[in-house]
């Protein structure tokens, strides 16, 4: 039986499959970006598909903190699209 890699998602800190959550990835350069592959080079944080989660994550600054960079309003707005979209 294949092993399904877990993460945890950084607004309600539960464990989920790697596929159910959405990944945020910081580049050697220090761009931010979604990846929906889960492939991209980089450092990652994960974020469950949902509104609260986010609202959680943007409130407390977290992946400001775990990407060591700072986030901007276009980068929150992508992902509230990509939350809402998955619902």
């Amino acid at each position: 039986m294949k092993k399904v890699p877990l993460r945890t998602c950084m607004g309600c800190n539960n464990k989920k499959p790697k596929k159910e959550l959405i990944r945020i990835v910081k580049n050697k350069d220090g761009v931010i970006s979604i990846d929906r592959t889960g492939k991209i080079e980089g450092r990652g944080a994960y974020i469950c598909d949902s509104v609260d989660c986010l609202e959680k994550v943007i409130k407390s600054k977290r992946l400001e903190r775990v990407l060591e960079t700072e986030i901007s309003k276009e980068i929150y707005e992508n992902l509230r699209g990509v939350v809402i979209e998955q619902q």
